[in-house]
């Protein structure tokens, strides 16, 4: 098979790879999937000013935020499941990240338990927490992430009820505590990766595997942690949560600048313009769209990390250029992971570095913290658009 050439090759080939049930987890978006559909369509109406004549013999996308050096001014961001998308997923997307030079985000929802990531990738992830009705669950995650030397904890904020996924109901994935026979039959129909999950062995979460109440398969525990998730999550149980972390908190899930101040006014140290992907709130505005106005509301006094819809390395440097101190990867990387386990997911982030490097090259721009700098006379929306 030739080598993919871009994020869609690999989208391709995870498609193929995958049983339905699993893919259409990890693409689709809410309800129609306008949101899912903005978040690329704004990306792509941005402009790059060209730049000629410009020495950029020497380049460097290396960049810190949350702390740390990175490669590249990426992380991969928390994906649930990503051990059903290839055996041991969580595992080999660490172990990516550590030969990148970037970081990992374990979720709850992850198969592998934070301590086999932890052990087995030779990196100590960062981990997103879901907040449960029961605080005791939580502070159990808190405890083991602890112990592991977890530095940075992440806080989905945009999830009071789960996004209504119709991909998702015709599959009767994460609503369903059984195996519907449809689903089973798909399985069967993909014995490569068949193959892959039965060598990996039994699937669960990791975060379950103290709670023997949530029961001993995947599909058992994944609707009742689901149904656990507290609704009524306050700005006031943030304190709650900061109380209890003494480690950098960051929060993901901030769509607006009245949002963003209350988050510094919470004391966390980053938040993530975020809307989930597209995968919540259907026909909320795109990332993109919000991110200038959010970094100008914080000014600086937390950093500002971005997600959704990024599929190419201009993407990212839109981001950076708009005023992100950093992005999250998610898709982007788990289709490589489906379509060739750690390899795909080193793909994935060579060919986002490849266009990164390119596009910065042609804006006449050499360095990250260049296109922080001068990034809004770079960047901006079609003639007579409102997208900036």
């Amino acid at each position: 098979m030739s080598p993919p050439i871009n994020i869609a090759d690999l989208r391709d080939r995870a498609r193929r790879r995958l049983p339905r049930m699993f893919f259409d987890y990890l693409d689709a978006g809410a309800f129609g999937e306008t949101t899912l559909q903005r978040n690329r369509a704004d990306l792509e109406a941005l402009e790059l000013t060209q730049q000629v004549l410009v020495d950029v013999s020497r380049r460097d996308l290396s960049h810190a935020f949350l702390g740390r050096k990175s490669a590249l001014p990426v992380m991969l961001g928390p994906v649930g499941f990503c051990g059903m998308f290839a055996g041991r997923g969580e595992i080999l997307a660490a172990r990516a990240a550590k030969t990148a030079g970037i970081h990992f985000c374990l979720s709850t929802f992850a198969i592998a338990a934070m301590e086999d990531v932890a052990a087995a990738a030779g990196l100590v992830p960062d981990f997103q927490i879901y907040i449960f009705q029961r605080r005791e669950l939580a502070e159990q995650l808190l405890e083991r992430a602890r112990k592991i030397g977890v530095t940075t904890l992440f806080v989905t904020a945009d999830t009071a009820v789960g996004g209504l996924r119709e991909r998702d109901t015709r599959n009767g994935f994460r609503t369903s505590e059984r195996l519907g026979l449809r689903p089973l039959a798909d399985m069967v129909l993909h014995p490569r990766w068949c193959l892959d999950q039965l060598a990996a062995g039994k699937r669960s979460l990791g975060a379950a595997r103290d709670w023997p109440e949530f029961g001993n398969s995947l599909m058992q525990q994944t609707a009742r942690m689901t149904r656990l998730i507290d609704p009524s999550l306050q700005w006031s149980d943030l304190k709650w949560l900061r109380d209890r972390w003494s480690g950098r908190l960051v929060i993901k899930g901030i769509l607006s600048p009245e949002d963003a101040r209350r988050a510094v006014d919470g004391g966390v140290d980053a938040l993530v313009v975020s809307n989930h992907g597209g995968r919540q709130l259907d026909s909320a505005p795109s990332s993109i769209r919000v991110l200038p106005a959010i970094a100008a509301a914080v000014a600086g006094r937390i950093e500002v990390l971005f997600d959704s819809g990024i599929r190419r390395g201009s993407d990212i440097v839109k981001a950076i250029a708009l005023g992100a101190d950093g992005v999250l990867l998610g898709r982007a990387y788990v289709y490589g992971l489906a379509a060739a386990g750690e390899a795909g997911v080193s793909a994935a982030l060579r060919l986002l570095a490849i266009e990164m490097d390119n596009t910065m090259a042609l804006m006449g721009v050499s360095s990250i913290a260049e296109l922080k700098t001068r990034g809004k006379e770079l960047v901006g929306g079609p003639a007579g658009s409102q997208l900036i």
